[in-house]
This record gives structure tokens, C-alpha cells and sequence, in this order.
């Protein structure tokens, strides 16, 4: 069995939920707080032992590149100013092993996906979604790639969500529990009616898959909104192989819509060391007066 050392973070996407701020920043490089949320994506594959990080990125997107490059220029600068714990910081962010591939049309995640086959071979890698940052004592890709050491099979991960949200993802039809926490799936079903909705275990932003996948996608039809989806290639591979669902029972946030973003950065702005007590109290502050101007509204 070959070892996973390989990571796909698809970054081509046109940001259009945050226009007018990504019309000309890649929405990849919004932070949370201090940091791009890229490089959450990059930092949860490092500590979970990837080695080489692929970023599939489009037009319009030259700002992930320049972040992840060095900088001499301000690098000087911060060690003229002996500010040292800032020229680590900026340092850091270029000992990784990241290369670049350029998707020429936003095709969807499967064509995305695809667009890597070269960078990744006949190995096993993982994707990684920049929409989603994960939180765990064990980093969830490092999980999936638990998951697979043990079955040697593809594995997608998925979370409990309310059951009126299953429209909003993809979705798993478990068939049974191949050990705790991991699942046999039956099929997989696009953002499904919550209705028609098989479980309440959605498909969150980290995939583990074997190189056949490949294979899959390129005979793979476009499907919603003329694009070539991921799931469905994933539903097809299925049938030859199997593929687990591992449950991540971590703290997901997603900052891929704007209240998401914003929420996200309050929660991380309350653990940051240098504004948590500032955030702290002025939330308590802005609470109490959104209290008085209710009242006063009644």
C-alpha cells in the first residue's frame, strides 16, 4: 500500500458570495483574523504528515501565489528591526513544498480535481477544501489518512448536520458500520430534498481518494450547472471499489458564506493572544446594548 504524501487544495473558484471584496482577491486569501484561510488548508496537511501540496487555482488568483513566495524585501526589513517573532512568522509561510496548476475554466471540482492527474500519479492523495476549517486533537485529514492505512479503500468525510440542511450538501446512504466512526456507504446524493435526504451525515471538505478516481472523472458526464461533480465520479467508483465515510466529530466552520466568515473570525478572534480580551469585552458590551435598543423597540 502506497503512502499518502500528496494533497490537492482546489483554489479556482470565482468567490462570487463575497463580491465586491473578490473581484480582485482570491476569496481564498480573506483571513481570519490575521491569517488567509488558505493557510489553515496548508497547515492542517502539514500536521497531518503531507509532503507535497498542489493548489489548483484560476485567473485572478496570483495573490495565493505571492503569499506562499518569499518576500526579501520585507524579510530584510524585519530582521533590520530585529522583529523576530514577525520574520519567523513570514518565513514560515514559504518552507512548504507547494505548487501551482492553473485551471483555464472554472469547470467544477471534479474537472478541478482532474486538472492535478499529472502532479499526483498512480499515488493515493488527499483533497482539500478551503471552505471548511477543521478543528481536532487529531488534524482530520491525518483521520482519513488513519482510515486508510487500515482499509486501503477512498474515504470521504462527513458530518451530523440538521436534517432541513441535507439541501445545502452532498450526502451519504450508509449501509452499515464497518467499525466506529467509519461507514460503508451505499451511494452518495447530491444536496437531496431533505425529504429524499438517505442520512443526516453530510460530505464536509476533506476526501481521501485512490488514484483510479482519475480514470472515473475523465469519462465522468457534467452534471448540476454543466459541471463535472465530484460526487458523482466518487458514485461511480464505488461500484468497483469501495469507498468509507469516516464521521468528524470535531468543530467544523465554514467560510465559505459570509456569516460563516464572520463568525468564524469572532470564535478564532476569542483564542488570538493579541485581541481576545478586547473582543471579549466589547462583545459583552455590544450585547448589552442590543438588549437596551430591543427593549426600547417593544
Amino acid at each position: 500500500m502506497k503512502k499518502v504524501r500528496k494533497a490537492v487544495i482546489p483554489a479556482a473558484g470565482l468567490g462570487t458570495r463575497f463580491l465586491p471584496a473578490t473581484k480582485a482577491l482570491a476569496k481564498e486569501m480573506l483571513p481570519i483574523v490575521d491569517k488567509p484561510t488558505i493557510q489553515f488548508i496548508v497547515e492542517e496537511a502539514r500536521k497531518s504528515g503531507i509532503e507535497d501540496i498542489v493548489v489548483v487555482d484560476g485567473k485572478s488568483k496570483r495573490s495565493i501565489e505571492d503569499h506562499f513566495d518569499s518576500n526579501p524585501e520585507l524579510e530584510s526589513n524585519l530582521e533590520q528591526k530585529r522583529k523576530d517573532a514577525m520574520l519567523k512568522m513570514v518565513q514560515e509561510t514559504t518552507d512548504i513544498n507547494l505548487y501551482f496548476i492553473r485551471q483555464s475554466h472554472p469547470r467544477g471540482l471534479g474537472d478541478a480535481v482532474l486538472t492535478a492527474k499529472a502532479f499526483i500519479g498512480d499515488e493515493p492523495f488527499v483533497v482539500m477544501l478551503g471552505d471548511d476549517l477543521m478543528e481536532d486533537k487529531v488534524p482530520l485529514t491525518r483521520q482519513l489518512m488513519d482510515s486508510y492505512r487500515d482499509t486501503g479503500a477512498s474515504t470521504l468525510a462527513v458530518m451530523k448536520v440538521p436534517h432541513e440542511d441535507t439541501a445545502k450538501y452532498g450526502v451519504i446512504n450508509p449501509t452499515n458500520v464497518f467499525k466506529p466512526g467509519l461507514y460503508n456507504v451505499a451511494n452518495f446524493v447530491e444536496k437531496p430534498n431533505p425529504a429524499d435526504a438517505p442520512s443526516d451525515l453530510a460530505i464536509i471538505g476533506r476526501y481521501l481518494l485512490t488514484p483510479e478516481i482519475f480514470d472515473v472523472l475523465e469519462k465522468t458526464a457534467p452534471g448540476k450547472g454543466g459541471e463535472i461533480q465530484l460526487t458523482d465520479a466518487i458514485n461511480t467508483l464505488n461500484k468497483t471499489q469501495r469507498v468509507f465515510a469516516r464521521e468528524f466529530k470535531g468543530a467544523r466552520y465554514d467560510v465559505g458564506n459570509k456569516f460563516g466568515w464572520i463568525q468564524t473570525n469572532i470564535e478564532y478572534g476569542l483564542k488570538h493572544p493579541e485581541v481576545k480580551d478586547q473582543l471579549r469585552e466589547y462583545l459583552k458590551q455590544l450585547s448589552a446594548r442590543l438588549v437596551d435598543e430591543d427593549q426600547n423597540n417593544q
